[in-house]
């Protein structure tokens, strides 16, 4: 492993560690925020399905 590689895996190992504290001292923003993305996953499946059916009831 070269000097780019260790450096590399230390950042990343010390930016999980702050991203892990910031996610616990932030735990209800961070729920509100999970809770919104999975609305808006739900929102685009429905917009695919819309659009699929749509192209499929055109045939």
């Amino acid at each position: 492993m070269d000097k780019v590689g260790v450096i590399a895996l230390i950042v990343g190992l010390v930016l999980c560690a702050f991203g892990g504290f910031a996610i616990w001292t932030f735990l209800p923003e961070v729920i509100e925020a999970v809770k919104g993305l999975i609305g808006i996953v739900v929102l685009l499946a429905g917009l695919m399905l819309v659009v699929f059916g749509i192209l499929i009831f055109k045939d």
